[in-house]
């Protein structure tokens, strides 16, 4: 059956390792990611990033928004000290913040924020894209995992729909160098590199809790399901790669994007 892709899900992550907030339209911003995506990013004095990667006890942390994100209640789930829920004006109140982050880790954390976004990856500045039918593919690889939950685990702020699972493997090719056209909506995306991952996907996302050998058996199914069509170039050194990196041109900051939106790859279409 012929694929019709469905532009399904905009979430953004506006602080770094923290819980995702689904919204029904968004800007490309200032960076070339997605406005109000991991603009707040936690930091130690030294200057060294804390988060998923670095610290388990961030998945105790929730997150929680004001429907227009002006605002963001911080709280923590099982905490043996009974650190208060608080309420911080978002963007503004990054100070204030830091302070609460200080008292949970019991060391001097610093939010800083960044209009322009945080990304793990700097160079590929555009948005993350992934299908529906891939992160519920990992749930079908990992008896009890919820479809809600592995959109947790993997963060990809872009997500379609009416496709089979690994379709945005369509959007890159052997040499990065060739990226691969898109757009949604009114927006246009290059494709550029299918995206490895860390430790933080092998965790509860609530709990911090790892699954032993979840990278391990995730890397032998995705190779097993990897798609006949799609290419397999040098850069990629194992199989533990979910979702696509993306580029994104300065002409598109500032447009939006919706929830509903037109896909379109006139190579796949």
């Amino acid at each position: 059956m012929r694929d019709s892709p469905r532009f399904a899900d905009i979430r953004l992550h506006p602080i770094k390792s923290l819980d995702g907030v689904s919204v029904p339209e968004c800007r490309i911003g200032p960076g070339g990611g997605l406005e109000l995506d991991r603009v707040w990013a936690l930091y130690s004095p030294e200057g060294k990033c804390i988060d998923g990667k670095s610290s388990i006890a961030i998945h105790l942390i929730r997150a929680r928004f004001a429907p227009d994100i002006s605002s963001v209640t911080l709280s923590v789930s099982g905490d043996h000290r009974q650190l208060a829920p608080q309420e911080f004006a978002f963007p503004g109140d990054a100070a204030s913040a830091g302070e609460w982050f200080t008292e949970y880790f019991d060391r001097r954390v610093l939010v800083r924020y960044a209009a322009e976004g945080m990304p793990d990856d700097t160079e590929r500045n555009g948005p993350m894209v992934i299908s529906t039918a891939s992160l519920q593919t990992v749930c079908d690889w990992f008896p009890g995992m919820k479809l809600e939950e592995s959109r947790r685990r993997f963060r990809a702020p872009l997500e379609i729909d009416g496709v089979g699972a690994f379709w945005e493997d369509h959007l890159f090719s052997v040499h990065e160098s060739n990226p691969v056209p898109f757009t949604i909506g009114e927006v246009r995306f290059e494709g550029t590199n299918p995206c490895p991952r860390c430790a933080v996907p092998s965790r509860d996302s609530l709990s911090g809790v790892e699954l032993t050998g979840f990278q391990k058996r995730f890397s032998e199914l995705r190779r097993a399901r990897y798609p006949s069509w799609a290419c397999i170039p040098d850069r990629i050194e194992h199989f533990y790669h979910l979702g696509i990196n993306t580029l994104v041109v300065p002409t598109e900051h500032g447009k939006v994007l919706r929830v509903g939106d037109v896909v379109n790859i006139s190579a796949v279409m």
